[in-house]
C-alpha cells in the first residue's frame, strides 16, 4: 500500500466534500438543526458529507471499516478502519463562524497511519502519513520552537456535556490565563491540533473528546515534531476522551501542569 498516494487522494476527497459543505452554509436555518444531546448539534450537511466521504473512501480502500461520528454506515470488522468527523465544529458552522473542518484518519489495527484535517473556510489541508513529514497545502510544516509556557499560546475546548471535571478545568484555565501568552478556544479540536502542528499554537488540551475529533490531528502533530498524550502522559488519547498536544520543548512542563490540575 502506497500511503503517500492514498493520503493525497484523501486530501482531494476532503476538498471536494468541503466544497459541498461551504456551498450549503447559507441554507442552514434553526428549523433543520437537530439535537443529538446537550449542546451537541447535527444537520443534513454533517450526514450528507459523511456519506460522501464514506463513498469515496470505500473506493480508495475496499473492505475497510468506518468509525464515523454520524454513524451513517454499517459497522464491520476489518484491519483498516477510517475514523471520520465530516464536520468538526458544527456549532461554529450553524452560527456562521469559523473554523470548521473535515477530519479523516486511517487506522491499521490500533495504529494511526494517515491523518488529514481540512479546515474548510481557509482552504487549508493539513496531512501526514506513517513515517512522513507533516504538510499544509503541499508545504512541510513543523511545531513551533518556543521553549517556555509563559511564551506559549495555548488552545483548549470547553466541555459541553461532562461537567464533573469543570472545577479543575476552570482552575487550569485560570493558570494559563496568567502564565502564558493567552488562551484560545476555536471550537474545532481537529483544527486546534493542526494549528499546533504548524506552530500557530504551542499547546492544546481538551477532555470529553471522541476518536474522530483527534485521530487525524494527533498523527499530524507527531509527524510535525510535536508530542501527544492523555492527561496522565500515557497513550490513551484516541479512545480515552482526553488529549494534550504540544511542541517538543514545552510538552513536559505542559503535561505536568495539566496533571496537577486535572488528575486530582
Amino acid at each position: 500500500m502506497n500511503l503517500e498516494l492514498l493520503c493525497k487522494s484523501v486530501c482531494e476527497l476532503s476538498r471536494e466534500t468541503g466544497k459541498f459543505i461551504l456551498n450549503e452554509k447559507s441554507k442552514i436555518t434553526s428549523e433543520i438543526i437537530e439535537n443529538k444531546g446537550i449542546h451537541d448539534f447535527v444537520t443534513y450537511v454533517d450526514k450528507t458529507s459523511e456519506k460522501m466521504l464514506i463513498s469515496g473512501l470505500q473506493k480508495l480502500l475496499p473492505d475497510s471499516a468506518f468509525l464515523a461520528e454520524e454513524n451513517t454506515v454499517k459497522q464491520i470488522d476489518a484491519d483498516y478502519t477510517w475514523v471520520i468527523d465530516p464536520l468538526d465544529g458544527t456549532t461554529n458552522y450553524i452560527h456562521g463562524l469559523d473554523p470548521y473542518a473535515i477530519s479523516i484518519a486511517l487506522m491499521y489495527k490500533k495504529e494511526i497511519i494517515i491523518g488529514v484535517v481540512y479546515e474548510i473556510s481557509n482552504d487549508e489541508c493539513f496531512y501526514a502519513w506513517q513515517n512522513s513529514k507533516a504538510y499544509l497545502n503541499g508545504n512541510e510544516i513543523s511545531v513551533s520552537k518556543c521553549k517556555k509556557i509563559e511564551d506559549s499560546l495555548v488552545a483548549t475546548g470547553f466541555p459541553y456535556y461532562d461537567f464533573v471535571r469543570i472545577k479543575p478545568f476552570l482552575k487550569l484555565l485560570e493558570y494559563f490565563f496568567q502564565e502564558s501568552h493567552g488562551v484560545r478556544r476555536l471550537g474545532s479540536a481537529a483544527t486546534d491540533l493542526a494549528y499546533v502542528a504548524c506552530g500557530r499554537f504551542e499547546a492544546f488540551y481538551e477532555y470529553s473528546l471522541h476518536p474522530w475529533d483527534v485521530a487525524a490531528g494527533a498523527l499530524i502533530v507527531e509527524r510535525a515534531g510535536g508530542k501527544v498524550s492523555d492527561f496522565s502522559g500515557g497513550n490513551n488519547y484516541i479512545f480515552g476522551k482526553e488529549i494534550i498536544a504540544a511542541n517538543y520543548f514545552v510538552f513536559d512542563k505542559f503535561l505536568g501542569v495539566v496533571k496537577k490540575f486535572m488528575n486530582k
